[in-house]
């Protein structure tokens, strides 16, 4: 299930924080397809989070410029498509400053759920999943009704359905658990996905939401996605009709 879009009503002004962070992601992305292989590799190695260096106290503020950098299109396009369908009814119901320092707060502890189980590492973290990851977290507590429209592939088919927030993040959350379980054992040396970053991220975005939120806010979109749906309900019902 490939979100696309979601229920994006009653928001009060436009996501400028998560726009630039999208801008940010992609510019930083841009640069590297500049870079010859060497270079990208010192790159990846100077701004990407070793863990193995992190746990020893070297280059800790690369837990934040890993969040900016991407090891390929999938990379990038993947995060930046839930960032955008997720983190601007988010960034409505906290503010632009206090969501920038919530995305933050929670890249940093993705990164640190990841070190804490490949502490041995000494391959980069990148990505701004884990951020993203506790965005998600705030969301499914905030909207957990809120409707996301998701792209579903049938073999060589497709649809798109509307399917509520706490079963498409939920599902998306077990997924996320039960593969960094899963590849626990010896992966962690050998590079993949970072999904202890995603299960940490997640689980301190819902931790942190209500520090953050403006639950004024929350209740405006809630009110105003429902108030949406009961039109929707009335232009649908069939008009009663007098026999003749």
């Amino acid at each position: 299930m490939i979100p696309i879009g979601d229920e994006n009503v009653g928001r009060r002004a436009a996501p400028i924080v998560n726009y630039a962070l999208i801008a940010a992601n992609t510019i930083v992305f841009l640069f590297e397809l500049t870079l010859s292989p060497s270079a990208a590799e010192a790159f990846f190695a100077t701004f990407g989070a070793q863990p193995a260096g992190i746990v020893h106290g070297q280059h800790l503020w690369s837990v934040l410029t890993s969040l900016f950098v991407h090891s390929g299109w999938a990379h990038l396009i993947g995060n930046m498509v839930f960032l955008y369908v997720f983190g601007d009814n988010v960034e409505d119901a906290m503010g632009h400053l206090r969501y920038l320092i919530f995305y933050l707060l929670c890249g940093i502890a993705a990164a640190a759920a990841q070190i804490a189980v490949s502490s041995a590492s000494t391959i980069p973290l990148v990505g701004a999943s884990g951020a993203i990851s506790g965005v998600l977290g705030a969301y499914i507590l905030l909207f957990p009704q809120g409707r996301v429209r998701s792209l579903i592939f049938l073999g060589i088919f497709f649809t798109v359905i509307m399917i509520p927030a706490w079963v498409q993040l939920g599902l998306w959350f077990l997924l996320q658990l039960v593969l960094g379980v899963v590849s626990f054992s010896g992966s962690q040396q050998n590079g993949g996905v970072a999904f202890f970053a995603h299960v940490g991220g997640f689980l301190v975005g819902m931790a942190l939401v209500w520090l953050f939120v403006d639950r004024a806010e929350v209740e405006r979109q809630r009110q105003a996605r429902q108030a949406l749906r009961s039109l929707a309900a009335a232009s649908d019902h069939p008009r009663r009709r007098r026999p003749l």
